[in-house]
């Protein structure tokens, strides 16, 4: 349909822009993230795998690069729903980094980030919806309920036919 070939593209706009932003200035974003990601990975930096990186810089980059990925993907409506999860995913952490309203003083601080934070809950809607989106198709569980009566019915057939052939 023409409304998800613009509209895929416009959703994935701000995802791709703010990942190659990121990789631009990883440290920039690093010094953001530090205090969500000390508050988080950091509590449990015992326990994580060696191989798991944990920098702030890394992390940042791993977040630029799923961005970058599954906002292309979406763009162009490969794997659409789950390109749309995996930027909500992104989406989430980076909210909580960027924008902690909770945490401003200052009244106009405050404000610009209940703006930033409530602009990305629209996002995060706007990919749950696209998420959601079979695009007219039945959904995987619709499949699974169809298929499963049609066995039964194919077997309650089956078993009936066979009643009537067998001597008794």
């Amino acid at each position: 349909m023409i409304l998800r070939r613009l509209a895929r593209p416009m959703l994935a706009s701000i995802f791709i822009y703010g990942g190659i932003n990121a990789l631009r200035q990883a440290e920039g974003h690093a010094e953001v993230a530090k205090p969500l990601l000390d508050k988080t990975v950091g509590q449990q930096q015992g326990k994580l795998p060696e191989q798991l990186p944990t920098d702030p810089v890394t992390l940042v980059k791993v977040d630029a690069a799923v961005k970058i990925v599954a906002g292309t993907a979406f763009a162009f409506g490969k794997l659409p729903r789950l390109s749309a999860l995996a930027l909500i995913g992104s989406l989430v952490p980076t909210t909580a980094a960027g924008h902690p309203f909770w945490e401003a003083k200052d009244d106009g601080e405050k404000q610009d980030q209940i703006i930033h934070f409530l602009k990305n809950a629209g996002l995060a809607g706007g990919l749950l919806i696209a998420a959601a989106d079979t695009e007219g198709k039945p959904s995987l569980g619709w499949r699974a309920r169809r298929a499963t009566r049609k066995a039964s019915k194919h077997v309650a057939d089956t078993a009936g036919a066979a009643r009537d052939i067998l001597p008794g």
